[in-house]
Formats: structure tokens, C-alpha cells, sequence
């Protein structure tokens, strides 16, 4: 409320010109409908979904002078913000002031009535523990008694006042006070010298002893006690764990040498001339050559719809069939699939991936708007395309449906912004180098750990697409701003349009430059060979080749006529001759399916079975006088025959007379074991039964088993009318979890609600199967977080994926 009412204030004393810059840099919070009051604006800035929304767009030093006035525990002097950050001298101190004025047209941080600067609540806690320091002393004692005020202040030599408030006040105005608490450690045992020293390096939790104010204890550390009364270390009262250290007291402790990390200078990556011509040439030759090997990408999808392995997605051998048909690496069958998929060009079929409708009408485009489909596409995609190893280093289908992440979204953007703040005519000499340009951009952004420098793999997927060319070229230029009419005109300006002709040679290819009409490249694809895609493309006649049109029903003179339409010249003598060879043996040999063969000496009885209406059912075709194919089973065919008064004999693979003799039916299973018939062997049976199962199942354990053993619950059926779910969770759970049985939910559920842990079988994205002991779980539909024993990490676990559920002992 504190924060909320001094920035009300704020923004009520500033001009129109500032407030507007404000609002023009929060527009996510202040969307209509528009806000009726200052107080009502201030509140809608303080949101917590609207700062999160803004901290993707600081640059590094915005975060840091956030983190350092955090830790200081706003609301907090200039002066001490500075201090905290080295910056003393007049050029840091012209950059924090920059820094605070960026700051505060976002409204996170504003100075109050008093000169000191406010900073909005939920920023204050995006960090738990900004720069390894604790709470600030005022919180730590939220709960102390005035007793024990009383006891701190007397130990440390300042007389008590008589007030609650005013012992808090005078103790808080003594530790605030780095020169006063040096004096009281210069005065402090050894021991407690060395554990506070020791402490304030230490990041926050890494003390490992439970200690309790007022309390002796055998485990307290040597000098705790003495801390303790003093106030520099504060027990919270409110849960179990080690003494905490004010973040005043860690400060003083660190002493006035120990700054805070605050880089407001970019870091310079080595540069060169390039010309703006230079720029465009380079991202022409990447965009043309990527845009051939896309289209032909998605042409052998079109020709053979790649298969999704069990987790879903497209697998190695997929991707390695895809790129060796369109003579592309792995990276470019990545990219084209993942930004065709975004852009709706390619959706799932079954247990496939074929194109979809707009994918024909994209064909048919011109270069340029194809091109710029898949770049839009590539701008706004929640995930980086060309990532190849998940977080435990297996290797990721292609399509797998990974949660969205934000901090991809973000290294693409930062790249952007990076390469557009490098001067005007320069380049990056590597393009490597731009990764710590990217970080400082974009800090909250992601690397992958397949990269072998910062940000390897955006690097990589720019400079495919022709965005950067060592500078950023005209097309990133307009993807960063968002500028979707220009990054159309640039697109037309830097890809040539289709080729509609081919350079056919003497020596059976077809040379076409550039990107060839998708009706050239259907042509050249059905009666030749492709052996190389990019700027320009091979493609390479053969025996083969125009044997598989003929196949395709082309005749040759069609094949010929088609050809010389889009030949730039005649037609070579070679390909003539070797279009009129290849048809003049084509056909000589005709294979006809069938399912069995009649022959006999009489063709007259042969003409007259083919001509049976009755039989026609068996698809009867006369090859020669004495010789019918049958497209109906041998068996079928025969039982047919015979029901029409023909007297057929069935003939063997080998050609003899197939015997129909019936053989009586006789039964496999083993004779089971003579039992006992007198009396005393059958109360020996009876009594080795009774002791095996006294043996086997003891009364007390089995009667405890079923007393702990849940009650059995009908499975739900609200649809049908029958027994609800018992709670929204398991509800929720049942409607992704498609493998789960209800037994399974139900435990998964009550985990979720509980919080306890709960041990699964999971399929990853890569399909191998894992089992997991999860906790802390939170639903996020269809994803659940949760804490992974396995790997000791934070991870998000897709919940169709689930495939089993077991509880944990306690």
C-alpha cells in the first residue's frame, strides 16, 4: 500500500509530456478500458502480471540497479545506491542516472517526497535473495518482543528507550549505520568475529545450525550466542533453520570495497566495414538459398508424409530420410518444419505429418512471399527450432510439442536488439561474439546447452535466414520492429522472383538458377533426378528417371513437349534419343495381379467360365486360350467352381494335385497328473494345501493390509449420470492424462493437493521411458511443475504423458 500511495503521488506530479512517455512504455497496463484516477493507473502499473510482462524488456544494468535497491530495501538514498554500486565518478554516476530513468518511465522504480527511491512491490520480490543478502533488519524483527529489544540494545551499549517503537527505531538506526556495527565486530570474540565474516560471504541458507534465541543449545557454533544478543544475527521465530543475517549487518560486514555488479556499458565485440550493399548481397544468397532447400524440404513431406515416433514429433531417421531427398543438414529440415508447422503449412495426420490445404496455395507463391511466410513464422515461435538435445542431453525429435519458452522468445529478440545497436557501416567480425552482446540485452534470455559459445544456435538460424548478415541486414531490420508491410517490400526487394526455364544440356541436366515455379520443380522432379538445391538447382536425366514418368502414365511425347516448353533453348539430341529408347522398352513385360491361376486342355470350357455372369464375382481375365487369372483366393475360387456344377481340382505351389483328404482332429494339451483316490491320499493333498496357504498369507499382516488399502471408489462418470469426480483436480487430471486409469488420477491428484511427493513412469519428448520421483507439484494444464529427484532440478513434465502412478513410502 506504502509503495502504491508514493507512486500515485508521482505520477500525479509529473508533466504531460513524462506521464505520456510512461504510459507509451506500459501499454500492457494501461489497455482499455482506460484508468478513471492516478490512484486507479498505479495500481494497474503495480500488478504483478503486468511488471513480469516489462522485465523481459530491461537490459542488463536495469536489472542489476533493480537488484541492488532490492537488496538495499526500498525505499533507499541515491547516495547509498551508489555506493552499493561503485558508481562515484561523474561518468557512473551520469549512467545510474540513465539507468533510474529508464527505470522509471517502465514506473518500477521513482523517487518519493524524501529524495529516496521507491521501487513496485512486485519487482522487489522477483528475487529472493537479491545479491546473496537476507531480509533487511525491519522484517527480520517483525514478531520481537520489546524485552528482547530492550536485551540487544543494553548488549550493544545504547540505552533503551521506553517504547516498543522507539527500541525498534534506535536499534534499526544503529545497524543502518555500517561505521557503528565495524565498531561493535571490532570489539566481538574471535569465534564470533570469524562466524560473522564467514556468514556474510555466504550465500543466504548454507549455515547448517539450528539456532534458538533465549535457548542454549549443545550444537550452537562458537560466537552464535554473542551475535545473538546484539542483533546481528535474528532467529526467525516463524520457522526451524539457521539464525539469519540482516542485510545491513552482510553490507557493513563486506565492507565499502565490495561492489555490486553494475555493467551499464554494452560489451564491444570486434568490428568491421561493411556497406549496406555488402549487407544485402549476403542476406539475398542465405534468404534464396534457405528458400530452396525449405521448398524442397516441404516437397518430400508432400511426396512422402514424414512419420511422428510414439512421444510424438518427428525422429532422427525421419529427419535424416527428409534431408538427404532435399540435400539439406539437419538444421534446415529443423527450421523449415518447425516455422511451416507455426505457419499452418503442415499439420498432423494420424500418426503423420503432411502438408495442409494453405500449404498448396503456398506453393504456388512467388519466392518472396514464401519466404516471408516462414520468417514471420520464425519471429514469433515459442521455442528455438533448431535445438537438438533436451536438458538430459538426448536427443529431440523435430514437432514435439515442447512447452512454450519464453527465454527462447527472448534470446531471439535480444539478438535483434543487439545487432541493431552495432554502429552504422560496421559488422561483428565473428558472429560469435555477438553472445555477450545478446546477454546484456536480454539477460533473463536462454542458451542451450548444445551451445558451444553463448547463443550459438539463434546466431546460426539468423544468419540462415539472411537476418544477419555480420550486420543486421534490412530484413531483421523490419522483423524487429514488427513492421510486416516492409518486411514484405524488402522480401520482393532482395529474393528474385521464380524461374520458369531450365538450361537442359547435352549432357542429360537441367540447370535452373535461382528458385524454380513450383510448376518447374513438379516437372523436373517427375522425369528427373535432383542433385543439388540453393542458389541453383541440378537436376539429372536417366534411364530410370523417365522410366518412372512412363510409370506415372506420361506418354513420350508429352514428356518431350513439356520439356521443350521450358527449355531455354532446344531440347538436346541426348535427352530425344534417350526419352525415345527408354519408351520402346517400356512395357514389353506386363505383370498382372492374381490370387490364383486356371488352366486346362479345352479352350472352349476356359472362354466359357470367363463369360459366367455367376463367377464374375471372382474377377475372372482371360491371358491366353487356356490359361485364366482369378483375382479371388485359390480356396474361394474352387468352392465357387464347384456351387456352379464344375468339377475343378486344386493344384500345389509345385503343380501337383493338391490331395483333399480331412484328418481327424486330435487334441495338444498334456495329460494332467492322476490325482489321489484313496482317503489318505486325499487328506495329505488337503493338508500340504492348508499349510502352504497358513504360509503364504499370515491373518494379522493381511488384516492390517486391508485396513490401510484405500476404499474402492466407482470410477466417475458425470457425463453418464454416475459418480462425480471427487474433487476439481482429479477432474482436471482425468482430462489430460488420456493413459492414466482412474486409480492413478486419483493418487496424482491427492499428491497435487497435498503436496506430497508421488513417484511416475514418464515417456520424454526423445521416447525413452523414465521413472521419476516428483515433488512439489503445481498444475499448470496441460504441464505440471514439479521438483525431478532424479535430476534435482525444476522441470515441466507434459501430463498426457504420464503413463503410470505410485505413491511414495513415507
Amino acid at each position: 500500500m506504502k509503495s502504491r500511495s508514493t507512486l500515485a503521488t508521482w505520477l500525479g506530479s509529473l508533466d504531460a509530456s513524462r506521464l505520456a512517455r510512461v504510459l507509451g512504455a506500459r501499454k500492457d497496463a494501461v489497455s482499455p478500458p482506460e484508468p478513471r484516477s492516478v490512484g486507479e493507473l498505479a495500481d494497474r502499473l503495480q500488478r504483478p502480471g503486468s511488471v513480469a510482462l516489462v522485465l523481459p524488456r530491461l537490459a542488463l544494468p536495469h536489472l542489476q540497479v533493480a537488484e541492488a535497491l532490492a537488496a538495499l530495501g526500498a525505499p533507499a538514498s541515491r547516495d547509498a545506491l551508489a555506493g552499493l554500486l561503485g558508481a562515484a565518478d561523474d561518468e557512473p554516476t551520469r549512467e545510474l542516472e540513465a539507468v533510474l530513468e529508464a527505470l522509471a518511465d517502465h514506473a518500477l522504480v521513482w523517487p518519493d517526497g524524501t529524495g529516496k527511491l521507491c521501487m513496485a512491490g512486485p519487482l522487489r520480490h522477483a528475487w529472493d535473495k537479491p545479491l546473496g543478502l537476507d531480509a533487511p533488519l525491519e522484517e527480520l524483527l517483525a514478531g520481537t518482543t520489546s524485552e528482547e529489544l530492550r536485551g540487544m540494545l543494553a548488549a550493544l551499549g545504547v540505552k533503551p528507550p521506553g517504547t516498543k517503537p522507539q527500541r525498534l527505531a534506535t536499534l534499526l538506526e544503529h545497524h543502518s549505520d555500517p561505521g557503528q556495527i565495524a565498531v561493535v565486530i571490532a570489539k566481538a570474540p574471535a569465534a564470533a568475529r570469524e562466524l560473522l565474516e564467514r556468514r556474510a560471504e555466504a550465500a543466504p541458507g548454507e549455515a547448517a545450525q539450528f539456532i534458538m534465541v533465549g535457548h542454549s543449545s549443545p550444537g550452537l557454533e562458537p560466537g552464535a550466542r554473542w551475535a545473538l544478543e546484539r542483533g546481528l544475527l535474528i532467529q526467525d521465530r516463524h520457522r526451524y533453520g539457521p539464525a539469519r543475517m540482516p542485510a545491513e549487518v552482510a553490507l557493513a560486514l563486506r565492507g565499502p570495497g565490495r561492489h555490486a555488479p553494475f555493467q551499464p556499458v554494452p560489451p564491444a565485440p570486434r568490428l568491421v566495414s561493411v556497406t549496406p550493399t555488402e549487407v544485402d548481397r549476403e542476406a539475398s544468397a542465405a534468404a534464396t538459398a534457405f528458400l530452396a532447400r525449405a521448398v524442397s524440404v516441404l516437397s518430400a513431406c508432400s511426396a512422402a508424409a514424414p512419420a511422428r515416433v510414439k512421444s510424438g514429433g518427428i525422429g532422427a531417421r525421419e529427419l535424416a530420410r527428409i534431408g538427404k531427398a532435399a540435400q539439406a543438414d539437419d538444421a534446415v529440415v529443423r527450421l523449415t518444419l518447425e516455422t511451416a508447422y507455426a505457419a499452418g503449412l503442415l499439420g498432423r495426420d494420424g500418426n503423420r505429418v503432411a502438408p495442409a490445404e494453405a500449404y498448396d496455395a503456398w506453393a504456388e507463391d512467388e519466392p518472396p512471399e514464401q519466404f516471408a511466410v516462414l520468417l514471420q513464422a520464425w519471429r514469433n515461435l515459442p521455442l528455438t527450432p533448431t535445438r537438438v538435445r533436451d536438458e538430459d542431453n538426448k536427443a529431440l525429435p523435430a514437432l514435439a510439442g515442447a512447452p512454450p519458452c519464453n527465454g527462447c522468445v527472448q534470446a531471439r529478440h535480444g539478438l535483434l536488439d543487439a545487432a541493431a545497436q552495432l554502429p552504422a557501416g560496421q559488422g561483428v567480425r565473428v558472429a560469435s561474439e555477438l553472445g555477450p552482446l545478446i546477454a546484456w540485452h536480454s539477460p533473463l534470455a536462454d542458451t542451450l546447452p548444445q551451445d558451444g559459445t553463448p547463443f550459438a544456435t539463434v546466431i546460426r538460424e539468423a544468419e540462415l535466414f539472411g537476418v544477419l548478415a555480420r550486420a543486421l541486414s534490412a530484413l531483421g531490420i523490419h522483423l524487429r520492429s514488427g513492421d510486416t508491410e516492409g518486411l514484405s517490400v524488402e522480401c520482393r526487394r532482395l529474393l528474385p522472383p521464380a524461374t520458369a526455364a531450365a538450361r537442359i544440356g547435352a549432357d542429360l541436366t537441367a540447370v535452373v538458377t535461382g528458385t524454380p515455379s513450383a510448376r518447374l520443380a513438379a516437372l523436373l522432379d517427375s522425369v528427373a533426378d535432383r542433385e543439388t538445391s540453393g542458389t541453383a538447382s541440378v537436376w539429372r536425366f536417366s534411364a530410370g528417371s523417365i522410366r518412372r514418368a512412363l510409370d506415372a502414365g506420361r506418354v513420350p511425347e508429352g514428356i518431350e513437349a513439356d520439356l521443350t516448353a521450358v527449355a531455354s533453348g532446344p531440347l538436346p539430341q541426348p535427352l530425344s534419343y534417350l526419352i525415345a529408347d527408354t519408351a520402346r522398352g517400356h512395357g514389353r513385360v506386363r505383370i498382372a495381379p492374381a490370387a490364383c491361376i486356371l488352366h486346362g486342355d479345352e479352350p472352349a470350357l476356359l472362354a466359357e467360365l470367363a463369360a459366367h455372369r455367376k463367377l464374375a464375382k471372382l474377377g475372372l481375365r482371360q491371358l491366353a486360350p487356356t490359361v485364366l487369372i482369378s483375382r479371388s483366393p485359390l480356396d474361394t475360387t474352387v468352392a465357387a467352381l464347384r456351387a456352379e456344377g464344375y468339377a475343378p481340382v486344386a493344384e500345389t505351389a509345385e503343380g501337383t494335385v493338391r490331395v483333399e483328404k480331412a484328418r481327424p482332429r486330435r487334441g495338444t494339451a498334456p495329460v494332467p497328473p492322476p490325482r489321489g483316490t484313496n482317503a489318505k491320499d486325499k487328506g495329505r493333498i488337503a493338508a500340504t494345501r492348508a499349510a502352504k496357504a497358513s504360509a503364504a498369507i499370515d491373518c494379522n499382516t493381511l488384516a492390517a493390509q486391508l485396513l490401510a488399502a484405500p476404499p474402492t471408489i466407482s470410477d466417475p462418470a458425470p457425463f453418464d449420470g454416475g459418480v462425480p469426480f471427487a474433487t476439481d483436480t482429479e477432474e482436471i487430471v482425468a482430462g489430460w492424462a488420456k493413459h492414466l486409469p482412474y486409480g492413478d488420477v486419483r493418487q496424482l491428484a491427492h499428491a497435487i493437493d497435498t503436496g506430497r511427493a508421488i513417484t511416475v513412469e514418464y515417456v520424454a519428448a526423445s521416447g525413452s521411458r523414465t521413472v521419476r520421483t516428483l515433488s512439489r507439484l503445481m498444475l499448470d494444464p496441460p504441464y505440471l511443475e514439479a521438483w525431478c529427484h532424479l535430476r534435482d532440478a525444476e522441470r515441466v513434465f507434459t501430463l498426457s504423458r504420464v503413463h503410470s502412478v505410485m505413491s511414495v513410502p513415507e
